[in-house]
């Protein structure tokens, strides 16, 4: 089951990019077609629309796979010095912190998904229904609670990691 749930952070964390990709395409096209307004092209239509929902979209995507593979941000001017099992205490602590607020987090976004839905909230240039990337960040949001919480479990020795893996080499801890 852990393995299945990295796997499935890992194809999100993919797909991610693909969103990110996909959007460095487009705005390149619409910036180059603003720079040829003279020969008849332009911008592509809603771009900083499909821009911000797409970011969101990839930032929820990204995030799980972040958090396994030991990707966040640490501070270790104090964590360095500590001795190994309070070192483990602080790592279970944030583990549990972490998901505590993806658990927060993916509840909220539900929440918000109503209710665009519910008012049929759209962007306003491509007059798209905003709930739709609610639903795909929910996606996200999900997926980061499942890997928030295989983590935990990892670290609190009920459950083991994927054979090979390691964060060692990625992480500050």
């Amino acid at each position: 089951m852990i393995d299945w749930i990295y796997r499935t952070a890992r194809w999100t964390a993919l797909f991610g990019g693909i969103v990110l990709t996909a959007l460095t395409l487009m705005v390149v096209a619409s910036v180059a077609g603003r720079a040829m307004i003279g020969i008849g092209l332009g911008p592509v239509p809603g771009d900083f629309e499909l821009v911000e929902l797409g970011v969101g979209i990839a930032i929820f995507f990204f995030m799980p796979w972040c958090y396994l593979r030991g990707g966040h941000a640490t501070v270790d001017l104090l964590y360095m010095h500590m001795p190994k099992w309070a070192q483990r205490g602080v790592v279970i602590v944030s583990d549990l912190l972490m998901l505590l607020i993806w658990l927060v987090l993916t509840w909220e976004l539900w929440a918000g998904l109503l209710e665009k839905k519910e008012y049929m909230e759209t962007t306003f240039i491509l007059q798209m229904p905003v709930w739709w990337a609610y639903a795909l960040c929910f996606v996200g949001a999900v997926i980061g609670c499942v890997s928030y919480a295989a983590k935990t479990l990892t670290e609190l020795g009920l459950a083991s990691a994927p054979q090979g893996w390691t964060t060692e080499s990625n992480a500050g801890h």
